[in-house]
């Protein structure tokens, strides 16, 4: 498929005042987590939830992150949803996860996101 990166705002989902914008997150239907750089998620008060996860990277490498809760905008699709701490030397990931919340998907020709198309009834 290749791999491209798009935009993302990131909010905190209690004070939706506290953000970060980033201009470049690899955009990754291989990882089920967004991965986000620990010190912006702290800057911006996301709270650790979930401590000591283990993730098994691409590398086949085993490590253990902690996961909180944001609020995540690509363009203007929006959806809450968990981010993992990422650490230095940890990639900045837009997750299969964030992106069916969002209701995009992959368009691999153009390298882009697109609207994933109308929700499926219940």
């Amino acid at each position: 498929m290749g791999t491209f990166h798009t935009g993302c705002k990131v909010e905190n989902h209690v004070d939706r005042s506290k953000f970060v914008r980033f201009q470049k997150v690899l955009v990754d239907t291989g990882s089920e987590y967004t991965w986000i750089p620990e010190a912006k998620l702290e800057q911006i008060g996301v709270k650790r939830e979930k401590k000591d996860l283990r993730f098994v990277l691409a590398n086949g490498e085993v490590v253990t992150r902690s996961v909180g809760f944001a609020i995540l905008r690509v363009g203007k699709n929006f959806t809450i949803d968990e981010v993992v701490f990422a650490e230095p030397g940890d990639l900045l990931l837009l997750g299969a996860r964030t992106l069916e919340g969002l209701n995009l998907t992959v368009d691999s020709a153009r390298k882009k996101l697109v609207a994933a198309g109308p929700l499926p009834a219940a």
